[in-house]
């Protein structure tokens, strides 16, 4: 409960509106409904104050009541969507992260493509794995990443082609693949299974499972990974123990990437199938 009767405000405070917002606050999940005397207490407004508020909120359209409880109506979701909307990827990526983080104890990461090349835009690190340490800003080229791959696998043919025909696919471990051809057989087998799995082509002992975030539109804007040492977990093991909790993380941040930004068309980038 919070109560509006605390003090040290400066002078600009608006304490009508402190006490307004206190009224919505009152409701949640264990009190969606509450009578004129629940709000009082819980706010700590007097019975007359709350009746104020509670009757101004019903008018707005905020609130409904049937005479002798209030709960809150679908429209005070506008209040948190202009919040929601402001968000940027790596923002609304980032609590996601560190909950698998913490339940899978590996790093996570989100790319975008940019190019030839992925580029970091959020991570949540555990224990460096890499020789080279990872920031958000770093870059890798895409076609030795699990990121990369799902990005590359989402592009349309005709892109896939040029990127294909000219891109400089060398050898960075002696597990890189160097072929298009083969590089073309592994994307079209990413974008039937929906996710990729890159086994220390980009640098040796690190193993990596990646999955596409798609947009509001169900266009793939991002990827997420999770990134281990081979030493520490089998092939099997990355897809078996790590693979389902990725792709619970990329589905709750598209949710939320939703929420953020309603569909607006295509971005002109092809969903993975």
């Amino acid at each position: 409960m919070t109560d509006i009767r605390d003090t040290g405000h400066d002078g600009d405070f608006v304490q009508s509106l402190e006490r307004g917002l206190s009224v919505i606050r009152a409701f949640d999940a264990e009190h969606p409904k509450l009578t004129l005397s629940e709000v009082a207490a819980s706010t700590g407004l007097s019975r007359a104050a709350a009746r104020r508020f509670l009757r101004t909120l019903v008018q707005l359209g905020y609130m409904r009541s049937d005479g002798t409880r209030f709960a809150l109506r679908p429209k005070i979701l506008e209040l948190g969507y202009a919040y929601l909307s402001s968000l940027t990827l790596p923002e609304v990526a980032m609590p996601h992260l560190e909950q698998l983080v913490e339940q899978v104890h590996e790093s996570s990461s989100v790319c975008e493509l940019d190019g030839d090349d992925v580029v970091y835009i959020a991570r949540v690190p555990t224990k460096r794995i890499m020789t080279v340490t990872i920031s958000v800003g770093t870059r890798f080229p895409a076609y030795a990443t699990s990121m990369g791959r799902v990005l590359l696998a989402a592009q349309p043919d005709e892109w896939l082609d040029d990127y294909l025909s000219s891109a400089s696919l060398r050898g960075l471990t002696g597990h890189t693949i160097t072929s298009a051809t083969a590089l073309r057989r592994e994307l079209l087998k990413i974008r039937a299974q929906g996710w990729a799995l890159v086994d220390q082509e980009l640098e040796e002992g690190l193993r990596s499972i990646a999955a596409p975030i798609r947009d509001a539109d169900g266009q793939v804007i991002a990827s997420v990974n999770v990134s281990t040492h081979a030493g520490r977990r089998t092939l099997d093991s990355v897809v078996a123990d790590l693979l389902p909790p990725l792709l619970n993380t990329a589905r709750r941040i598209e949710v939320d990437l939703a929420r953020a930004r309603p569909a607006a068309g295509g971005s002109g980038v092809a969903p993975l199938a």
